[in-house]
């Protein structure tokens, strides 16, 4: 554990004098700990960029609102592992003095961290992940659940593809993440008058996926839909590319696809691919500030959890500052005061489960002669409003909310 955490961890400190009305917080700074995959299958979409991302966040809230204030920032590779993530998270609060946790991108570390920092009274600021974070699972005080989940990544083009009759077969990553995507895609399809047909489960991190590919198009549903992220989503539509599935009657959809994905797959192989995202850095003048900022650092343009990261934590750092406190409770309820405004999100707001809505997007992936540009890799097809693309609170199941 030594290694890994000397191996693995950064330290990012920005030191200022401390106003008088922040010096009574608890150890007198604001300590950020960014716990992401810096060398797995998501390490593109989140890693290094995470953590850029926090400090982009924290160099912007101290030229406004943090000024004065101290901020630190840590990091750590979780591998993918909710055992070693908890011991990290528990070790940064227990000895580091680490007040918030950002990233944590996989559903089975989220659901790990989500009662720890309950038991530490610490926030954990999730850019998506599992929509159990704000249903079953749910710690409204202590957990922010941002950019997107899994409900929504399903819903949105789930609700605007389903017609009655239209056949559905998934590819699930066989972990937490891909049985809550093929789970909400069932009920969402099933309640549109559509026909799920079926699915096939394929192991995290996979290695082959021929065969669920074949089943798939062996079932003759209309859309199938890749039911995982980051590289298997990859290799994913490769393979669907190959088998002559793209292009063809069946319609290829991706749960969770990002324009980092379709970039590393080409656009010849990735077209006409269709997808739901919170994010995208050509949809207006701020996404674009934000993404040619982030771009200039990382040489890429950013994906929806680097755009997730970023957005919390500067909204959380906002919160501190407003209520001169770094108490968990006190800063979440803030966060739910506090407008939610910057480079990144359009029309958001916090909701008292934990869930921020805000518009949210179906794209599909451009032709190769349509594109202008190396990053222009999106048609927009339509624009959603937060309180129809989310999962409506009066369909909460987090037993916090009184409905």
């Amino acid at each position: 554990m030594k290694k890994t955490l000397m191996a693995a961890v950064a330290t990012l400190a920005i030191v200022a004098g401390l106003t008088p009305a922040l010096a009574d917080m608890s150890d007198g700074k604001v300590k950020i700990g960014v716990l992401t995959d810096m060398s797995g299958v998501y390490s593109d979409i989140t890693g290094k960029g995470s953590l850029l991302a926090a400090k982009m966040a924290i160099d912007d809230c101290l030229k406004a609102e943090c000024a004065g204030m101290q901020i630190e920032t840590v990091s750590a590779d979780h591998q993918n592992k909710a055992d070693l993530a908890s011991s990290i998270a528990r070790k940064w609060i227990d000895q580091d003095g680490v007040d918030v946790l950002a990233d944590m991108s996989n559903a089975s570390i989220q659901l790990a961290i989500a009662p720890l920092v309950k038991e530490k009274n610490r926030v954990a600021l999730f850019p998506g992940g599992t929509a159990r974070l704000t249903g079953d699972a749910c710690q409204p005080d202590h957990v922010v659940q941002w950019m997107w989940d899994t409900y929504v990544q399903v819903a949105g083009i789930a609700n605007r593809l389903t017609k009655p009759g239209t056949s559905w077969y998934l590819v699930t990553a066989d972990y937490a993440l891909g049985h809550q995507l093929e789970l909400d895609a069932k009920t969402i399809v099933t309640a549109k008058g559509g026909k799920f047909l079926g699915s096939t489960r394929h192991p995290f991190p996979a290695v082959d996926l021929s065969s669920p590919l074949l089943a798939a198009q062996g079932s003759g549903a209309d859309i199938i839909a890749l039911a995982n992220a980051g590289g298997d989503t990859i290799a994913g539509i490769k393979t669907a590319k190959e088998f002559g599935i793209s292009g063809s009657k069946q319609k290829l959809v991706a749960f969770f696809l990002t324009a980092m994905d379709v970039k590393s797959v080409g656009l010849p192989t990735a077209q006409g691919t269709m997808l739901t995202e919170g994010f995208y850095w050509n949809l207006d003048d701020g996404t674009r500030a934000f993404s040619e900022r982030f771009k200039k650092e990382n040489g890429t343009m950013p994906s929806a959890i680097h755009a997730g990261v970023y957005s919390s934590v500067l909204h959380y750092l906002k919160a501190v500052a407003a209520s001169k406190s770094d108490d968990a409770k006190t800063v979440v309820a803030k966060m739910r005061e506090l407008p939610i405004k910057d480079d990144v999100v359009r029309n958001a707001k916090l909701r008292e489960d934990g869930r921020m809505v805000h518009d949210f997007y179906v794209f599909e992936v451009k032709k190769p002669a349509d594109s202008k540009g190396e990053w222009d890799l999106y048609d927009l097809v339509a624009t959603l409003p937060g309180d129809e693309a989310f999962r409506p609170l009066s369909q909460s199941t987090c037993p916090y909310i009184k409905k």
